[in-house]
């Protein structure tokens, strides 16, 4: 006879615990670029690229007309008679229709350049989107993520006004995530909780900056994040179907901003 008790059936621990809006979120972005990559025409994706990406240079001239031939000259300056041809043609599409587009704001984080490209945001927007949808809930989770879409690609504009290079990715979505769970992850663990399984840690604030400065921890993340941003705004990386430059700039636009408002959307704000 059997004398070990009947003790309740232990649950399967799924391989990905992901909340559901940041799973939707990845699930959204591999879903548009295989649509893009395997069912749209080349002329369609090619339009749908222009419809939806942001370009500085569209934005520069629809503000002021007068930089067209500014814009037409920065085109004409690559080295490949081949490339110089075909940037020149494009920039002069702009400036025959610059329309302002103002939702590329916001739509170029849908779009993607490959799929290394794809992958490596959704698997940041994993690791660092998951600990805010969980203390923020969903819709401040898509409110930090959008207002650090616009704010990177805000920033581009502003810094690279002539760039007639459409600009796609969420990695300034990304980046004001990585940003936002910077404030509270990284904080160490309540002394005499976490011991038994029933104890709930008290509800914590976000690091104020003099904390984060005192953290060692953060300020390693922090200073990694911005050394790594810096290095890939110099060099290249296989994005595309062409090698291209790293948009720090957008990077930086919406780690700024994700860092800095995520203490007005905390959803866990200590009593």
């Amino acid at each position: 006879m059997d004398a070990s008790p009947d003790l309740p059936r232990q649950s399967r621990v799924p391989v990905f615990n992901l909340p559901g809006v940041v799973s939707a979120s990845i699930g959204l972005l591999l879903a548009i670029h295989a649509v893009r990559e395997f069912l749209l025409p080349d002329l369609w994706d090619i339009r749908l690229t222009l419809d939806l990406a942001l370009v500085p240079a569209r934005w520069t001239v629809w503000l002021d007309p007068s930089r067209a031939e500014d814009l037409i000259r920065a085109a004409g300056a690559a080295g490949d008679a081949d490339l110089t041809m075909a940037r020149e043609a494009f920039a002069r599409y702009i400036v025959a229709d610059p329309s302002a587009a103002p939702w590329t704001f916001a739509t170029y984080a849908l779009l993607h350049g490959s799929w290394p490209h794809v992958i490596f945001n959704s698997v940041w927007l994993a690791a660092f989107g998951s600990p805010v949808a969980r203390r923020c809930g969903a819709w401040r989770y898509g409110l930090i993520g959008l207002a650090g879409t616009v704010a990177g690609g805000a920033l581009h504009v502003a810094i690279d006004p002539l760039s007639a290079a459409p600009l796609v990715g969420a990695s300034a979505g990304v980046s004001a995530l990585m940003a936002a769970a910077a404030r509270f992850v990284f904080q160490p663990p309540v002394s005499g909780y976490g011991t038994q399984p029933w104890q709930i840690p008290p509800r914590r604030p976000a690091e104020t900056i003099p904390e984060l400065m005192r953290n060692r921890t953060a300020v390693t993340f922090l200073a990694i994040w911005l050394a790594t941003n810096l290095l890939f705004g110099v060099i290249t990386l296989p994005l595309g179907s062409e090698s291209a430059a790293v948009a720090w700039d957008a990077h930086l636009g919406g780690f700024v901003v994700g860092f800095f408002l995520f203490p007005f959307l905390d959803g866990r704000r200590a009593r």
